[in-house]
Order: C-alpha cells, then structure tokens, then sequence
C-alpha cells in the first residue's frame, strides 16, 4: 500500500488526472467529489499523508473545507495543496493563512504535483 492522498476536485476529468499522476508515482488515491465528500472520505481513511484540492466546488468549495479541517485538532498539520485555475491573491493569501503548503494552478503539470507530493505526503506514523 502506498501512501493514501485524498483528491478533491467536482471535476471527474480532473481527479482522473490527478489520479493517473499520482498512482504512476506510487501514491495511493482516495477522490472525493466536493469538501463535503472530503470530510467524510478523512473520517473513513485517518491516515491520508495529503490533501489535493480544487477551489471553486459546490456544497462546501475547497477555502471553507479548508477552513473546516483546521478547526480539528486531528487535521491541523495535514499537509494540504490547492489546485485550482484559480490565481487570485486574495485567495492565496486566504489558503496561506490556513496552512495551504501549496497552490498550483490547472492545467497542472503532473511532474510539478508529484514533486509536490513526494515532498509534503508523509506517512502517517502510529502514535
């Protein structure tokens, strides 16, 4: 089993992508289809190394489930990357001040998100 990364992206075609780039290194993938989705997809799979994911989503977009996921105690240091066409600084500087630890923007270069990857996805350590 490889390490588990959890894909957040409302775009099939996108977490396909990703997916490929990411199992091609080795990863394991989890996708879930909106932040919503995510929360549940963590709460089944605890030992996810990195999040990946989208901006702009429906239901709960990716700032908020961001947001979210650093007001629990358990996911505060999850390594978390935005992937978005989104390039605005007002929602970098939002995704920095949450501990965002990167944000590429689409269409990505897969070499770029795994580098990414392989830098920040560490594997989770039984306490």
């Amino acid at each position: 089993m490889g390490t588990k990364i959890l894909v957040v992206d409302d775009s099939a075609m996108v977490r396909q992508q990703v997916r490929h780039a990411l199992v091609t290194a080795g990863f394991e993938v989890i996708e879930a289809q909106d932040g919503l989705d995510a929360l549940d997809k963590l709460f089944d799979a605890p030992d996810v190394a990195l999040v990946v994911c989208d901006v702009n989503m429906p239901r709960l977009p990716g700032l908020d489930f961001l947001e979210r996921l650093r007001r629990d105690a358990k996911w505060k240091l999850l390594p978390v990357v935005m992937l978005t066409t989104e390039a605005q600084p007002e929602l970098v500087h939002r995704a920095k001040s949450l501990n965002a630890k990167g944000w590429i923007i689409k269409p990505f270069k897969a070499e770029l998100l795994v580098a990414a990857a392989k830098k920040l996805a560490q594997p989770i350590r039984a306490a």
